[in-house]
């Protein structure tokens, strides 16, 4: 072999190595190295690491469900707008229950059943309407405590007339008024017996608690054919 051919040889020799050495792996992390623009290759991997730690951070702090509670709130604020009303006082079913029992309604007797918010004298109430057969009834309920401050109601004469003798005197008709305003000093209701022997009722009135009690109560069954509470502030 003449100098120029082996001089071809070694040059041949050379470029092989060099070829050898630019396709070389780093031996930290088997990842193409920075001389063959190995950084470019890396970059992604590095930047998924702060993308996906925001979205751990996002779903761990959940605003959205923070917010939910928020409106559910500012929803219940709403609902009760009335001034003054107490959170965890009376409900509307309660309220409703307190006013057909006052009434000796029974619940199946009553239809047209209508119960709103209102305030009366600045105390939120429940405006409470129903239908009977017998009379029509209006209940103011206060929503705080389910105290009744407020009735008006009036049955049919004809209805109580046809219902079975249940004679009522002086003294069982107090008794009636007191089993619907507990608490009534008896000396405080004021009776007088009215009309004739056939249809004898007992008028009066009783001022307790702020609230003036009006009402006629039938003496042959005891039935109040009329009753009016009104609060007076």
């Amino acid at each position: 072999m003449n100098k120029k051919q082996w001089a071809a040889v070694c040059a041949g020799c050379i470029c092989i190595a060099c070829i050898a050495g630019l396709t070389a792996c780093s031996p930290q992390t088997g990842t193409p190295s920075a001389s063959d623009g190995g950084v470019s290759s890396i970059a992604p991997l590095v930047s998924e690491a702060p993308l996906n730690s925001q979205a751990v951070s996002q779903t761990s702090s959940l605003p959205a469900a923070s917010s939910s509670v928020a409106s559910t709130g500012s929803g219940a604020e709403a609902a009760s707008s009335v001034p003054n009303a107490a959170a965890g006082g009376c409900s509307r079913e309660e309220a409703l229950a307190i006013a057909l029992e006052n009434a000796g309604v029974a619940q199946a007797d009553a239809y047209n059943t209508k119960i709103e918010q209102d305030g009366d004298n600045g105390i939120p109430i429940y405006d409470i309407t129903f239908e009977t057969s017998y009379g029509d009834y209006d209940f103011e309920i206060a929503m705080e405590d389910g105290r009744i401050v407020g009735a008006d109601y009036e049955v049919e004469e004809e209805w109580a007339y046809q219902l079975a003798e249940n004679p009522a005197d002086e003294e069982r008709a107090k008794d009636i008024v007191q089993s619907k305003v507990p608490g009534a000093p008896r000396e405080d209701i004021l009776i007088r017996a009215e009309g004739d022997d056939d249809q004898l009722r007992w008028e009066g009135e009783l001022f307790y608690q702020n609230i003036k009690y009006e009402f006629e109560i039938d003496a042959r069954t005891g039935v109040i054919l009329d009753w009016n509470a009104d609060l007076r502030l």
